[in-house]
């Protein structure tokens, strides 16, 4: 965990007055708001809360494209859908497999107005991509940084974009491991490596937001919530979710309905990020509960913390550093 004696963060990461909160859900966030004619690309778009989200987004009017690495399958979850939902073969994971669909969808000519970088994996076991990368910082992190490059066209077409990325409060876990964030030569902790990614998340969003203001691409980064009903918690044994909501239970004094949130709550902060009038001059933040969070003392006990984002999350140096570091990785940049 880094320490300094002064944080580089923005004026803009502070709460607003919203309207909503931390029981806000998707229909509330989303009432009134038409995106008719706007064309969007949601990963991970096929289940949990990214389809919360992509059934929303469908509902206002958007035409949605859906990267995915089962293609038939996911048509038939979508077989009721109209044409406004477009499914493609991605893998984040195959970083040839990224580029083909965005040149796929930059050869069609279309604006891109709002890219949901949802997908994720969670304290996997170690597993490694072709590249021999960590599976959960090239899935969530690199993957979604590729994509977002390769888009980029397409997203300065639109003349006023959104890029919102799916973090956590499990950014908490680690900063990012720059002498081995491979976890080559020491041991891999799959908690540790979750918290890296998240919190690759966040910088990622910082360092966009900070080029892509000048186009008006905007971007944002969330942490959705505790939502315990997706395929995010596979890798995590039932009794060790159930001694963590405990824990947390006892720290806040709270119940378990005011600590998880339902489907429809934790899609509702990637929603108004993504078409809040409220943001149209704010980006480059961390937001949950459909606001902007506040920023943590470094030495707070943050695992009782059930609200907040740490400073080395939201620094500009460090997310400019852990550009640089993608830069290595992949070979690509703006």
């Amino acid at each position: 965990m880094q320490v300094k004696e002064t944080w580089n963060i923005s004026e803009q990461q502070k709460p607003i007055d919203t309207g909503f909160g931390y029981t806000s859900t998707s229909y509330e966030v989303m009432n009134g708001v038409s995106l008719k004619g706007k064309n969007i690309i949601v990963t991970g778009g096929y289940s949990g809360i990214g389809l919360e989200t992509v059934k929303r987004l469908h509902e206002a009017g958007a035409h949605l494209v859906l990267p995915v690495r089962s293609v038939d399958t996911v048509k038939e979850l979508f077989g009721g859908f109209d044409d406004r939902i477009e499914i493609a073969y991605m893998d984040l994971l195959k970083p040839a497999s990224i580029d083909a669909f965005a040149e796929q969808f930059i050869s069609s000519g279309r604006p891109l107005h709002l890219l949901i970088n949802n997908a994720g994996i969670m304290a996997s076991p170690l597993m490694r991509d072709e590249r021999g990368y960590e599976q959960q910082f090239a899935t969530n992190h690199l993957g979604h940084y590729q994509l977002t490059v390769r888009l980029w066209d397409a997203l300065k077409r639109s003349n006023g974009a959104r890029v919102v990325n799916l973090s956590s409060m499990g950014h908490r876990y680690s900063d990012i491991r720059y002498d081995d964030p491979q976890f080559l030569t020491t041991p891999y902790e799959p908690w540790k490596a979750y918290g890296q990614s998240k919190t690759a998340n966040v910088l990622f969003t910082l360092q966009l937001d900070s080029i892509g203001k000048e186009y008006g691409i905007r971007s944002y980064a969330v942490h959705p919530g505790r939502i315990l009903e997706t395929n995010l918690t596979k890798y995590i044994p039932k009794e060790q979710l159930d001694a963590i909501l405990e824990r947390m239970k006892a720290d806040n004094n709270n119940s378990s309905a005011e600590i998880v949130k339902t489907m429809e709550q934790g899609a509702a902060t990637t929603l108004f990020c993504a078409t809040s009038r409220l943001l149209g001059n704010i980006g480059g933040v961390y937001c949950e509960d459909c606001n902007i969070s506040e920023v943590l003392p470094i030495e707070t006990d943050v695992m009782k913390m059930l609200n907040g984002v740490l400073p080395y999350a939201v620094d500009k140096d460090n997310a400019a550093r852990l550009w640089e570091l993608t830069y290595q990785l992949t070979g690509l940049t703006l």
